[in-house]
């Protein structure tokens, strides 16, 4: 615990009297005060924990240290080889087949359709189907302005027939049926009116005579038996309801409650204790275990650079170099400084022996054919090269012959 809090106290000491200025300090509060039970687990536990952590820790640090060493030599490269393989098996082949069979065969196949579909039914709906349709929009207008022309004058001798004969027919008709309806509308109207006063003194006023005098007094008796009847019943279930209520009480909660109170929570707050203190100790003793495990791995590193790197650095720089530079100036140079000049002369005598059998190809055809004929020069009155216009030399439009 005071290893723990020497530290802490340290820091807060040590704070910048800047950041104190910059804002509102804000106070902790104190821990609260810990048990003996507390005092006495921790260092025991910490002790075993230590012991049972650190090679565990050592363990994982020498794992993961191989871990890394892995990847970086065998596991990346690996990787990365697969990938370079898996691209030029799986992909690069898909798409050189793309690139160069999928899309020319797909533009082949379009400039095809094209030529072969599209042009020949443009040209069948520009120059056939179109005219056709128009011929056929022709005669169909023609055909339409003699329907026309037939239906108004059927229209025309229906009107007729409508206002001069079905006109007068059908107000006289009406007249009729208006006659024959105020005379059924008279008769249902008494009818009506009989069958009204015989439903009520026959059927309406015995119905009420019974509910006031018969139903309603019944049922008010009978609401009255199931109020009482349920007030009963109510009773009766709150008593019971009750009894087992203080039963159940007696005999499971208070037991149950004494239980939790007197010994499960005693039980929980000192395995809680051990459970902190478990814990506390196996992050205090996983830190100390890191600290041990870099101590232990700097050693053995340093070891190692002692037993191997060093007199492997000692012989490297020490014999084998300057060994290398002997070597360097009195055989490599030397060696090389040879084989340029056997180089520079291989290619002089080369080039001498190329030119030697040029010159006798060339006498020998001189030879056989004679000296070849030289082109005469023209005289074209102009400049050669780049050469001025002068007006001397009379090579402009002004000065010529």
């Amino acid at each position: 615990m005071d290893l723990e809090k020497r530290p802490r106290e340290g820091s807060e000491a040590r704070v910048d009297p800047r950041e104190r200025t910059a804002g509102p300090t804000v106070r902790r509060e104190p821990d609260a005060p810990e048990g003996c039970l507390a005092v006495a687990i921790r260092i025991p536990v910490r002790i075993i924990v230590l012991v049972l952590v650190v090679p565990v820790r050592m363990l994982w640090d020498a794992l993961v240290v191989a871990g890394r060493f892995l990847n970086d030599t065998l596991l990346r490269p690996l990787g990365r080889a697969l990938l370079w393989l898996g691209r030029a098996v799986f992909v690069w082949p898909f798409v050189g087949l793309w690139r160069y069979v999928v899309v020319p065969l797909g533009k082949a196949l379009g400039w095809l359709g094209h030529v072969l579909l599209v042009v020949p039914l443009v040209w069948l709906y520009r120059y056939v189907l179109t005219p056709v349709g128009h011929a056929i929009a022709w005669a169909a207008r023609g055909v339409g302005a003699g329907a026309g022309r037939l239906a108004r004058g059927v229209g025309a001798a229906l009107g007729w027939v409508y206002a001069w004969l079905l006109t007068p027919v059908g107000h006289a008709a009406m007249w009729v049926l208006k006659g024959i309806g105020a005379g059924l509308a008279a008769l249902g109207l008494g009818v009506w009116t009989a069958v009204a006063w015989l439903a009520k003194y026959l059927v309406v006023v015995p119905a009420l005579w019974l509910y006031t005098w018969v139903l309603a007094p019944v049922g008010r008796a009978v609401a009255w038996c199931c109020k009482g009847l349920v007030w009963l019943l109510s009773m009766i279930v709150t008593g019971v309801g009750t009894a087992l209520y203080w039963i159940a009480r007696v005999l499971f909660v208070l037991p149950a409650l004494a239980l939790w109170r007197w010994i499960l929570t005693p039980a929980g707050r000192v395995l809680a204790v051990i459970g902190r203190e478990v814990w506390d100790a196996l992050g205090h003793a996983w830190r100390v275990a890191g600290h041990i495990s870099l101590a232990v791995g700097r050693m053995l590193g340093t070891l190692f650079r002692w037993i191997f790197v060093e007199p492997v650095r000692w012989v490297y720089r020490s014999v084998l170099t300057p060994v290398g530079h002997v070597v360097r100036d009195f055989v490599l140079r030397p060696a090389a400084e040879a084989a340029r000049s056997v180089r520079r002369a291989t290619r002089q005598a080369l080039a001498a022996a190329r030119e030697s059998v040029r010159q006798a190809r060339a006498d020998f055809r001189r030879m056989l054919f004679g000296e070849p004929r030289q082109p005469q020069p023209v005289d074209r009155r102009e400049p050669s090269g780049r050469e001025p216009r002068t007006l001397g030399s009379s090579t402009t439009a002004l000065t010529k012959d």
